[in-house]
């Protein structure tokens, strides 16, 4: 067993070294940092380790063994049996006053994320989650998996610079070319552990303190928390059917999301789309698109980027894996202006100077040049449409009483609005959590109260829990009624 005591503070307030090696060990039970049943070092070893007779450790272990802190057992060894805390579930005696900077305070003032709790036995739960994990081609990304490392683990030293492996980059640059029609270069191309740390990052590139920015309301809140981190003013962009509302903003950054805007899934229209665009030039600003989830889409004719509108090299556009590939994989991108490359993999670098998860990313671009991308999009767009078709048949037949749906043609949630008053939406959510049933309530993706409105995620749900999903929630319904 390692153990490291701070036996030179002991040894400078106790004369003999039996008492002070007794205090270091008696205080490391207290205090959680030697817990019920680790077993001590022998007393040959923790001599051997301080430089001191085994006579003096031996009557240490003595001392604890008389007054219960510990128990011997023969041919096995010596035995902690007092509980102290758990480390860190208690506040330490001695914490210092420490000064966070500005940064640090907005960060600790603001909305605090929230992760989704783990489900409790038999919960139907409608909260936005990803895809089932037994439909990942699975061995095709083995197959990727062992590419990447190289013959005989060859290639696992291998790094890559802040902006990121450079096949998977240039793969990226051909998906989007294609499927989204941007004329994108790989050097334009930047990766990032996850979209959110390219949209934390641009925020701190873009935005000064007590500047204004526009975000959506409703929308995204790890987006205003990325920019109040950063100490800018959050301007309201107001949102309809059809998307953002543009307006003469007096700012110069804004984020947006143009395919499918979260969370109501309006798509923007080509003209308010051109107008963004004019307003960018006109203030001289900078429009961080966020295509978060728009790769699945099953009806409607394809829908363009703003990116793929720019010619003035003001948007930037970002998008993930989170949601086609698995949760774990935390790989996000965005394709920036050449006036905005250098600087973002410049601060890059700050964070990850050596890109981090390069198996992973040269697993990835091997998995998109072979196609097996492709084929794995195609199936579960298939899949994500029979169960987007589903929900809404089932939520028609049994909620259109209190929810009426937005339907769409595109992603992995539904949105809903309330028609009924705030004190039945109040006690709806309280009456479906006793039936063993969750969703999202959409006002945490408010600045300011609006209309209510619920999400409800589908894409991990199969018809049988769908069914007992929305059953549950009809009967929520009624327990209210009676």
């Amino acid at each position: 067993m390692e153990l490291s005591l701070p036996l030179d503070s002991y040894l400078e307030e106790y004369r003999y070294k039996y008492i002070a090696i007794y205090y270091a060990l008696r205080d490391a039970i207290l205090e959680g940092r030697l817990p019920s049943g680790s077993k001590l070092p022998s007393t040959r070893y923790l001599a051997n380790l301080y430089n001191i007779s085994r006579g003096s450790v031996a009557q240490s272990y003595d001392m604890l063994l008389a007054e219960g802190y510990v128990q011997m057992i023969v041919g096995k060894g010596t035995f902690v049996t007092h509980a102290g805390p758990t480390p860190g579930t208690e506040e330490q005696a001695f914490s210092a006053d420490i000064t966070l900077s500005s940064w640090g305070q907005r960060l600790m003032s603001q909305y605090r994320t929230h992760y989704d709790k783990p489900k409790l036995k038999g919960e139907i739960s409608f909260l936005l989650e990803g895809m089932p994990i037994e439909y990942f081609p699975y061995d095709e990304w083995r197959s990727a998996l062992a590419y990447a490392g190289g013959k005989g683990g060859g290639d696992l030293a291998v790094v890559a610079r802040p902006e990121g492996d450079a096949e998977l980059r240039e793969a990226i640059a051909g998906h989007l070319r294609i499927t989204r029609g941007i004329a994108v270069e790989a050097s334009n191309v930047v990766l990032f552990s996850g979209s959110m740390q390219g949209i934390a990052i641009l925020s701190q590139l873009l935005v000064n303190e007590g500047e204004p920015v526009v975000v959506e309301d409703p929308g995204y809140h790890g987006i205003r928390n990325a920019v109040q981190a950063c100490g800018g003013t959050i301007v309201r962009g107001d949102v309809d059917a059809e998307g953002l509302i543009p307006e003469e903003w007096n700012a110069r950054v804004l984020f947006v999301t143009p395919s499918r805007q979260f969370p109501t899934g309006a798509v923007l229209s080509l003209d308010r789309r051109r107008q963004i665009l004019k307003w960018a030039q006109k203030q001289e600003g900078v429009i961080i698109e966020d295509d978060y989830d728009s790769e699945f889409r099953w009806g409607g004719r394809p829908i363009e980027p703003l990116k793929a509108l720019d010619l003035e090299g003001r948007v930037i556009y970002v998008g993930s894996f989170s949601k086609t590939m698995f949760a774990g994989l935390r790989l996000g991108y965005a394709i920036l202006p050449n006036a905005l490359v250098e600087s973002v993999v410049q601060a890059k670098a700050l964070y990850d100077p050596i890109s981090p998860g390069l198996l992973e990313q040269r697993a990835l671009a091997y998995f998109m040049i072979h196609g097996h991308y492709k084929r794995h999009l195609r199936r579960m767009t298939r899949i994500y449409r029979m169960r987007h078709d589903r929900l809404c048949s089932l939520m028609s037949d049994h909620m259109s009483d209190i929810f009426c749906l937005i339907k769409g043609d595109a992603g992995l949630h539904i949105y809903a609005n309330w028609q009924r008053s705030a004190e039945e939406y109040e006690a709806f959510k309280v009456a479906a959590k006793s039936r063993n049933v969750e969703f999202r309530d959409a006002s945490a993706y408010r600045i300011i109260p609006g209309p209510l409105a619920a999400c409800f995620g589908f894409a991990h749900l199969d018809d049988e829990q769908m069914v007992e999903g929305v059953n549950r929630l009809a009967t929520a319904w009624q327990d209210m009624q009676q």
